[in-house]
Formats: C-alpha cells, sequence, structure tokens
C-alpha cells in the first residue's frame, strides 16, 4: 500500500497562507527546493483543494524554459509526470493534463486510492489536510517552517485534532528554515 504524504510549508506559528492569503515568505531557496525534489520524487498522485491546485497549475509551464534553474526544471517535470486529483464543489473543470475533478473528499474513495496505488500519494492545502488527518488517512506529516511569525491565516493543523508523531527525519538548511518529517500514528486514549 503507497503512503499518504501530507507536506507544507508553514511559518513558525503554523500557517500555510497568512491572513491576507499571502504566503511570500515561504519562498523556498534552491537548496530548500532540491530537498522538497527529492522527497517528492516517489510521488505518483497528489491530492489537492481548489485554491492550492490553482497555483500549483502554474507549473504546468513552470520549469519549461531552458534558463529557469535546474531545481525549477526537475520539480516542473516531476509534477507534471503525477496524476492530480483535485476536490473543489465550486471548480467548473480542470486546466491541465492527468488531472481530474472530485466534487467532495471521500475517505473511502482516498483509502481505496491509497491501497490500489503503485506509488506514494501527497496530500496538501490545510482544508484538504485536516481532512485527510481527522480521517486518519495521512501516514507521514511533513513541515517546512519558515522562520517567520505572519499572526494568522490558514493552519496547516486543524483545531481540535489530536495525533501522535514520531521523528523520523530533521534538517535544518542555510536560512534557518527547518524540514521535520513525522510518521503518524493514532492517538490512544
Amino acid at each position: 500500500m503507497a503512503a499518504l504524504l501530507y507536506t507544507v510549508i508553514a511559518s513558525l506559528d503554523g500557517y500555510t497562507v497568512d491572513a491576507d492569503g499571502r504566503f511570500d515568505w515561504a519562498e523556498p531557496s534552491a537548496e530548500v527546493h532540491a530537498h522538497i525534489n527529492a522527497a517528492e520524487r516517489p510521488v505518483g498522485t497528489y491530492l489537492y483543494g481548489r485554491r492550492l491546485y490553482e497555483t500549483m497549475a502554474g507549473w504546468q509551464t513552470l520549469g519549461t524554459d531552458p534558463d529557469d534553474s535546474p531545481v525549477v526544471r526537475d520539480y516542473g517535470e516531476l509534477w507534471r509526470a503525477a496524476d492530480k486529483v483535485v476536490y473543489s464543489a465550486t471548480l467548473d473543470a480542470v486546466s491541465t493534463p492527468r488531472t481530474r475533478l472530485e466534487r467532495s473528499f471521500d475517505p473511502a474513495a482516498v483509502r481505496a486510492l491509497k491501497d490500489a496505488a503503485d506509488a506514494d500519494l501527497s496530500i496538501g492545502g490545510g482544508t484538504l489536510g485536516a481532512s485527510a488527518l481527522r480521517a486518519g488517512l495521512v501516514d507521514e506529516c511533513r513541515v517546512y517552517l519558515a522562520p517567520v511569525v505572519v499572526g494568522g491565516g490558514t493552519p496547516w493543523l486543524p483545531d481540535g485534532l489530536r495525533l501522535r508523531l514520531r521523528l523520523l527525519d530533521e534538517q535544518r538548511f542555510a536560512g534557518d528554515m527547518v524540514h521535520l518529517r513525522y510518521a503518524v500514528r493514532p492517538w490512544a486514549s
């Protein structure tokens, strides 16, 4: 069975975007981007909510210019080679190849997708990630902590969620960004 990986870049106070919906403070350095590329290489399917999909759809052309940096070209190739599932009740259609639209997040369907997958799945976005965490579907949480405090926005972890995590890996980067990789274990009462 493939693993479901929940990967985010977050502020130190736990937000993926700030109160204005911005995330320019989270732009990874080339070193961090290369680490993300290596971590995403085994991913065969991305699961997105509408807002994150609309942002990530730019990778359909990003990284195709020979003048783009090697890490940008590499990530673009990885992204274009993967399947994408977008969960949205409001999106009319998807604009990228290898992408299908689902109107609602169905934990049983995602579990079946995991069971049938030959490669890992990655879920992104605070709202969709929260649904997968609450349903007990996430096998690993991977967070790249940016050295900023933004004071509010969209949290990467939902309120009221209780999990036990086991640290699998940690990495510190120039510029003070830190990567933490955790196995998710159910909360024992």
